[in-house]
């Protein structure tokens, strides 16, 4: 393909060490639409980041005030009792497919899609994986230092008591492309 070595990589943790921004990257049609509503109506910078592929991805919108999704606010997009998985944009996608071969063995996967990245909704993570006690962090940024990271420094420190398994995390490897 003939790309630089940051073409396919995910940066989106670079942007969420820095102080001050907002960062977003929605997954669906619907939540593209509602966060950046959201986000041109936010005093505070927001950075608005869409993977180029989901732009395929058809889906229904809503229209006027409705079509609003508040910033910062995670969505359980599949509920589930034995497993928390958390992602963000086309890593949802590939969660659902995940979480549809787990059904099949009977095991409910519960999927949280965040949405925002700065502010995260630390709340709806903590709850799932206190109801779960299990959870795998899936994105496509490498492993070392990304927001899978802080995911699970955050149920490390705040819902160690409620895990029944060790912490897992799905990344891309770290190398170029």
């Amino acid at each position: 393909w003939g790309v630089g070595a940051q073409h396919t990589h995910n940066l989106e943790a670079w942007f969420v060490h820095s102080p001050g921004l907002k960062v977003v990257m929605p997954s669906t049609a619907a939540d593209f639409k509602g966060l950046l509503k959201s986000a041109i109506r936010d005093d505070n910078p927001v950075l608005f980041f869409n993977d180029m592929t989901l732009g395929y991805h058809a889906g229904e919108v809503e229209e006027g005030e409705a079509a609003l999704v508040p910033l910062g606010k995670a969505v359980i997009a599949r509920p589930g009792r034995d497993v928390t998985l958390v992602s963000y944009a086309k890593g949802v996608h590939t969660c659902w497919q995940a979480a549809e071969m787990l059904a099949a063995q009977r095991i409910e996967a519960e999927l949280i899609d965040l949405r925002t990245l700065k502010p995260l909704d630390e709340e709806t993570v903590l709850a799932s994986v206190h109801k779960t006690g299990r959870l795998v962090v899936v994105h496509e940024a490498g492993p070392l230092c990304g927001v899978g990271s802080e995911i699970a420094a955050l149920v490390a420190e705040k819902a160690f008591s409620a895990l029944k398994a060790p912490i897992r995390r799905v990344t891309s490897p770290d190398i170029p492309t």
